[in-house]
């Protein structure tokens, strides 16, 4: 071997990739160190989108963070809404009614839904597979449809509101939403054909970012990454919130904690979470969709324009908030991409003395040196996109 041939073979090289890198899923800048095409050390840079979601919080009526909250994971924006509105429910002693508890379930898993339509889609699309990427995105639309019909938005919902939701169910958008569960099993179908019967889809997945069960607990991976490691972990089914523990469907696993089992998770999920939505549209109970508790709930639109009480009720809502009594509390939800959790302690002021968010996706992103070790530069793209990260939430 001469000298040079030396040098070219055993020389370490730092590469920089990202921030702006359209396989990031968002402005992530990972330093790697490789030695050839493989990765010695992986080390992920974040804080590029950091807004001080936290203290902002700390600095605002509690009703008047919720639309911060679209802003964190905008991918599942109903999923946000929901762990904070339910910390804060749980900070004031309140119960919702049924059938807001069983809109919210609807709603997140309309959210689970979306979120993991693009995550598979921008997957494939990362490893060359335009088309699934147009697909997900058509049966997205539907559900952003959705949506609109049922809040007026598309991605920054707003929807949930601490003691219930903002607008009840119509009959026009429980069709809507029967007529996507009569899509969407046979266009599943089609994105399992296509992938699953590609070989290189597989082979660009299988046996890559690899991580146990053990170590996946010990890195606080959750949500599918977890499950997909055989940990039979769901927050839906083990510590059960609003009633999803009426409701008939699966938690499902993996056995070898790679890409494709992280896929397969995802691919079913979606599953599941179509035969929740059945269910709570089948059981959809009668009666008010928020609390009968005027400090908490401002008055219909339309009865502010007729009467003066509403009138000053509603401004006093909007200008003065509501007071929480002294305390802390945590809560959490199953997120599309892991365990949500709002922490807050309170002053029995109008607004949390602290919050704290403890975010999937970051969690999540601390696995990266681990599942790269050893493997090609390529398989890092397929890593990233399998954790599904959105660094809105990461940075906060």
């Amino acid at each position: 071997m001469t000298e040079r041939e030396e040098i070219i073979a055993t020389r370490e090289v730092t590469l920089h990739m990202g921030p702006q890198h359209p396989s990031t899923h968002g402005v992530l800048h990972l330093i790697l160190d490789l030695q050839g095409e493989k990765i010695l050390n992986v080390e992920p840079d974040i804080g590029y989108l950091h807004r001080g979601t936290e203290k902002i919080a700390e600095n605002l009526l509690y009703h008047q963070f919720v639309p911060y909250t679209d802003r964190l994971d905008y991918m599942c924006a109903m999923s946000n809404n929901l762990a904070y509105v339910m910390a804060v429910e749980k900070l004031l002693g309140i119960e919702i009614t049924e059938r807001a508890k069983y809109i919210r379930v609807i709603s997140a898993e309309l959210s689970r839904i979306a979120g993991h339509l693009l995550a598979l889609g921008a997957w494939a699309l990362d490893l060359g597979a335009m088309s699934i990427l147009l697909y997900a995105m058509r049966e997205r639309e539907i559900v952003l449809d959705i949506f609109e019909e049922i809040c007026g938005a598309r991605m920054t919902l707003s929807y949930l509101r601490v003691g219930g939701v903002r607008y009840d169910f119509t009959d026009s958008i429980k069709e809507s939403i029967k007529r996507l569960l009569e899509i969407l099993p046979k266009r599943m179908d089609e994105y399992e054909k296509i992938l699953l019967g590609n070989r290189i889809w597989i082979q660009r997945n299988r046996g890559v970012g690899v991580i146990t069960g053990e170590d996946a607990i010990s890195f606080g991976l959750s949500g599918p990454a977890l499950r997909a490691s055989g940990v039979k972990w769901d927050i839906r089914k083990d510590e059960p919130y609003l009633v999803y523990d009426r409701f008939d469907f699966d938690t499902p696993l993996g056995e070898n904690g790679d890409c494709l089992d992280r896929y397969n998770v995802r691919f079913e999920e979606i599953k599941q979470s179509m035969r929740i939505i059945k269910q709570a549209l089948r059981d959809l109970p009668e009666g008010p969709f928020n609390v009968d508790m005027p400090s908490l709930v401002p008055p219909p639109k339309p009865d502010v324009y007729k009467n003066m009480e509403n009138l000053i009720h509603h401004f006093k809502y909007v200008s003065q908030g509501f007071k929480a009594p002294k305390g802390e509390v945590y809560s959490a939800i199953e997120a599309p991409k892991g365990e949500l959790g709002v922490y807050i302690v309170s002053d029995g002021s109008e607004k949390p003395y602290r919050l704290k968010l403890r975010v999937p996706s970051f969690h999540n992103l601390q696995t990266i040196n681990h599942m790269s070790k050893g493997r090609y530069l390529a398989d890092v793209i397929a890593i990233v996109s399998s954790l599904d990260p959105v660094f809105g939430e990461c940075d906060k």
